[in-house]
Order: structure tokens, then C-alpha cells, then sequence
């Protein structure tokens, strides 16, 4: 879990996920993403999870604006459950967000990182 915690700050931080967002979600949920030792970050994170982790790094609700979501309506009081609401309506199943899971992958293995191509793909 450190491993997942200083991964999902470090894109925080360098703002990987700007312009993204639909993609980083994608990516989490659905893709195996390793250091090149191959120590795993993680092999894939449930919507719940992934809330669960969004909450702990108090990742920034503005984000959600990428979905088309509009934060305050997405219980601002319980960030868990703005997360996870966020992530049931972004659309994280979708050819866009596979698409945009591409990009995203491609700048990480740039920085070295090893993340597994789509279900589905070879």
C-alpha cells in the first residue's frame, strides 16, 4: 500500500492527471502498474478502493469539472461518496476513457514505470 500511496501522490503532486482525469480513473481501476524492479503499485483498484484512496490523499473535487460533474452536487460532505459517485458516472468503461488510459500509460512508462496495455489487448 506505500507503494499505491506515494504513486497516487506523486501524480498529485507533478499533476499527471490534469487534462486526464477520465484516463487516470480508467487507469487505476482497469490496468496492472509496476515500478521497473516489478514491484507492484497496483494490479487494478475497485471504485471503492479507488474513492477510498481519492479521500485519503484529499485529492482536489475540482477534478471531477473533466467528468462534467459539478462537485458541490456530489456529496461534498462525504468525500468517499463524492468519489465514488464521480466514478460511477464518469464513464470509466468507455472507448474515451481507454483512450485517454492510453495517453496517460505511455507518460509513465516514459518516467519509467510498466503498465499493462487494455483488457483485451495485446
Amino acid at each position: 500500500m506505500d507503494a499505491l500511496r506515494g504513486f497516487l501522490e506523486d501524480v498529485k503532486k507533478n499533476k499527471h492527471a490534469k487534462g486526464n482525469f477520465l484516463g487516470f480513473l480508467h487507469l487505476m481501476i482497469g490496468r496492472r502498474i509496476s515500478r521497473p524492479d516489478g514491484t507492484v503499485i497496483s494490479a487494478g483498484l475497485s471504485w471503492r478502493d479507488l474513492a477510498n484512496w481519492l479521500r485519503k490523499i484529499r485529492w482536489d473535487t475540482e477534478d471531477v469539472l473533466e467528468l462534467g460533474l459539478d462537485p458541490d452536487k456530489l456529496a461534498p460532505k462525504d468525500r468517499e461518496r463524492l468519489w465514488y459517485a464521480a466514478i460511477s458516472r464518469a464513464g470509466v468503461d468507455t472507448e474515451k476513457a481507454a483512450q485517454s488510459a492510453d495517453r496517460l500509460a505511455e507518460e509513465l512508462r516514459k518516467q519509467g514505470l510498466q503498465v499493462s496495455e487494455r483488457p483485451g489487448q495485446k
